[in-house]
């Protein structure tokens, strides 16, 4: 399950922003219409892939924009009748807490929609924080994904759906501006290390995200807007806006912007 490039979303929204054609945006109303069309993406990947090749892998993220998406996953008759059994959770990062922490990417995701549906624990892989050591945390959680995978060592999985935000400020993930992680092509996973808070945290690196099938980024917000646009207008820049890693992708994202974070395009 290897990376394979140049499948694009269908049924989408395209707009012209930059010189770019690939660009793939869908404007939702508000945040619950923005949740709504998350879902219906998430969905049809899972069925795509299911009907495929038997499994769905995906990798998700945490923050305030995807509460609202993993609570409809957790309620949603579409999302609830999926054959969980043959689904596999993976996190993009994690902030280094404690599973139970209110901080805690896989506790958002656990208590919004895991434990409503029907997927059997091994196949729920979480970023092991438990361990002393953030440095022996990610070697685990990549050993995990090599092995869930089937990888040798040098490949990288192919994840049928990563969902990913964007910050404020452009990162992706928990790879930040001016952060070497932005750059790490020899690793699955990386530790963040962030002086100005006691959170540390660990990531997948950019060549598994730009290896995904497919990819939702979910942005809402006014705070995002002005960044949406000089990110969306501006030339790649990776050190500046993370998030440019995946420009060299841009035909497999799904840009997924609720109206007020859309502002300055729309």
């Amino acid at each position: 399950m290897l990376r394979a490039y140049g499948l694009i979303l269908g049924a989408v929204k395209s707009m012209e922003i930059t010189a770019n054609d690939k660009l793939n945006i869908e404007i939702a109303s508000d945040p619950e219409d923005l949740a709504r069309r998350s879902v219906q993406l998430f969905v049809s990947a899972a069925r795509e892939a299911i009907a495929s090749r038997g499994l769905f892998y995906t990798a998700i993220s945490g923050g305030h924009t995807p509460r609202r998406f993993f609570e409809r996953l957790g309620t949603a008759r579409q999302a609830r009748s999926l054959p969980w059994e043959r689904m596999h959770i993976f996190w993009v990062d994690e902030r280094y807490v404690g599973p139970d922490s209110e901080a805690s990417n896989y506790r958002l995701a656990a208590e919004t929609f895991l434990n409503r549906v029907s997927i059997p624990p091994a196949n729920v892989h979480r970023i092991p924080t438990e361990y002393d050591d953030i440095q022996e945390a990610a070697r685990a959680y990549e050993r995990t994904i090599q092995t869930v995978f089937g990888l040798r060592e040098g490949e990288v999985p192919e994840f049928d759906l990563i969902v990913l935000g964007m910050g404020s400020d452009g990162h992706t993930g928990s790879l930040f501006p001016n952060s070497y992680g932005t750059f790490d092509t020899n690793d699955l996973v990386y530790v963040v290390y962030v002086l100005d808070d006691t959170l540390n945290r660990v990531t997948l690196t950019h060549p598994v995200l730009m290896a995904a099938r497919r990819l939702a980024v979910l942005v809402s917000g006014e705070e995002k807007a002005r960044t949406l646009k000089e990110v969306l207008m501006s030339e790649p820049d990776e050190v500046k806006y993370p998030i440019h890693i995946l420009w060299p992708v841009l035909d497999k994202i799904t840009w997924l912007v609720d109206r007020d974070a859309a502002k300055e395009i729309a």
